[in-house]
């Protein structure tokens, strides 16, 4: 959806791309105006409102936006990257209490929304000894837990609160391990050709190798230039090298970013370390012909936001002019939503 935008639904759009993280409330709603034809702020916040579209941890162990039926049918498949997160608070969990602190996770949510601060409140009670906000981290790990929208400008508030994920989509949600099949092929269709390394790197699964040879009599395969053999559905639209790819902001976090262990294919060897910052941090990007050119953030107050470009090399003067006219469209399309002051950009 970056060649051109499509005129589709938020559900459907948040599907073809499995997940949009969202640790940070705005970006995938940056994502989605990127991508959407005509895309609204409210047309996400109403999704998310009216329960298709749910904010829950997920991928890699971090907050993603999925449909509903997605976070459903794959919450087991994705299950083993959860618990495999646990490493993070390495020695800070209690495992002989790792039971009785998840019980005590689910009653306390099960009694409606509510944030985590009173569950690391109950679990310092229960468990005096205990890290309460490993333990808690270990809950959302292991806990089918969504965050529930709030009327903040972007949806959430920056804390929100929990909510048991059966009683938000009133269906019972299994964290029983499941076979990866059905991801890998959803994984296929937003960001195929690729490798199981680039599948697994956007995942957050391991040993995925196994899987892409079961599926391979369902996949067609490739060469890059590197020899490495990538997979991809056999149906799956694989535009020519010629394609004309226009300038395209990207937020934070983006999924293109994400989508692979070899970002080469759209950041060049020499501009990848600008990606990722020292705390982990993945940057706003500009596209132009389809790669990585330089980043952008937006500084200033919400009443004079000013947007700053930061190329990575010479951009020609047509090139120039397209990267800001598509910064200028989004900073304005930012500002309205809740002002009227025409923004700046340099």
């Amino acid at each position: 959806m970056l060649l051109a935008r499509e005129k589709t639904t938020v559900p459907k759009a948040v599907a073809r791309l499995v997940a949009l993280q969202a640790q940070l409330p705005r970006p995938p709603f940056i994502g989605l105006w990127t991508r959407v034809a005509g895309f609204r702020r409210e047309d996400l916040t109403n999704a998310l409102a009216d329960r298709t579209v749910v904010r829950g941890t997920s991928l890699r162990g971090t907050l993603h936006l999925m449909t509903a039926a997605d976070y459903v049918a794959f919450r087991g498949a994705i299950q083993p990257s959860l618990e495999a997160g646990l490493s993070v608070v390495r020695g800070r969990v209690n495992l002989t209490d790792l039971d009785a602190a998840l019980a005590l996770g689910r009653e306390h949510f099960k009694k409606g929304p509510t944030p985590f601060e009173p569950l690391r409140d109950a679990i310092r009670k229960r468990f005096p000894k205990a890290d309460e906000r490993a333990m808690a981290y270990a809950v959302r790990l292991y806990v089918p837990l969504l965050q529930v929208p709030g009327e903040a400008v972007w949806g959430f508030e920056p804390s929100c609160d929990f909510t048991m994920a059966e009683l938000w989509l009133k269906k019972p949600v299994s964290i029983e391990h499941a076979r990866a099949h059905d991801l890998v092929k959803r994984y296929l269709a937003a960001y195929g050709p690729a490798a199981p390394a680039d599948a697994q790197t956007f995942l957050g699964l391991k040993g995925l190798r196994e899987v892409f040879e079961e599926l391979r009599p369902k996949l067609v395969t490739f060469q890059d230039e590197r020899k490495r053999e990538l997979f991809d559905l056999p149906d799956a639209p694989r535009p020519s090298a010629s394609t004309p790819a226009p300038v395209r902001l990207l937020p934070e976090f983006d999924s293109l970013v994400l989508g692979h262990a070899d970002r080469e294919r759209i950041v060049a060897k020499e501009h990848t370390s600008k990606i990722t910052t020292k705390n982990l941090q993945v940057a706003a990007i500009f596209l132009v012909d389809g790669m990585a050119a330089g980043t952008w953030k937006i500084e200033g107050t919400k009443k004079s936001p000013k947007m700053t470009i930061t190329p990575w090399g010479k951009l020609s003067k047509s090139v120039r002019k397209d990267v800001d006219d598509e910064a200028g469209r989004l900073l304005e399309w930012i500002k309205e939503q809740d002002q009227d002051q025409k923004p700046s950009t340099t």
